[in-house]
């Protein structure tokens, strides 16, 4: 029998300043060979091809305000742009989840220029019931594991290489 998946529920609508006050913020970051310019357009413009250099994203598709996305294992969010402040920063809040215990969610992806590269930094900030808080803590290096591969892919993609 298939599994259903759960119906999107709304989130707290939280602001830029959740990315300090988060009761779970986890940040990653990794230097590239692409410039912050390529790297900002995939981010923030080309939309779509996120899952050809992110594996855990499995659609994304721009909105009137965001995007709409689907992550492996049927995890779909509702996103709306905060922050499109090209080359440097992107920042979106989750506004509907079906992942359940979810109560808020805002990502921010910043990107700095370092010699011809880039320094790309991840900020994922949460906020759920305690037994949530403490498994997003537990999978921290998982996390950071997607990161740095997703980077690491994204960078291969700008580069031209497979």
């Amino acid at each position: 029998m298939a599994r259903r998946s759960r119906s999107p529920r709304p989130l707290r609508r939280v602001e830029l300043d959740f990315l300090d006050t988060a009761p779970v913020r986890l940040v990653f970051t990794l230097g590239i060979i692409a410039p912050p310019e390529a790297v900002y357009r995939a981010l923030a413009v080309d939309t779509a091809a996120w899952p050809a250099w992110f594996g855990a994203v499995k659609s994304a598709r721009p909105t009137e305000v965001g995007r709409d996305v689907a992550l492996a294992g049927g995890v779909r969010f509702q996103e709306t742009v905060l922050v499109a402040d090209a080359p440097k920063q992107y920042v979106y809040r989750a506004d509907t989840c079906n992942a359940p215990g979810v109560r808020a969610l805002l990502e921010e992806w910043r990107v700095e220029p370092v010699g011809p590269g880039s320094l790309v930094q991840w900020t994922f900030a949460m906020d759920g019931p305690a037994p949530l808080r403490v498994l997003m803590r537990v999978l921290r290096p998982g996390l950071g594991r997607a990161f740095r591969g997703a980077v690491l892919a994204l960078d291969r993609r700008l580069a031209g290489v497979g």
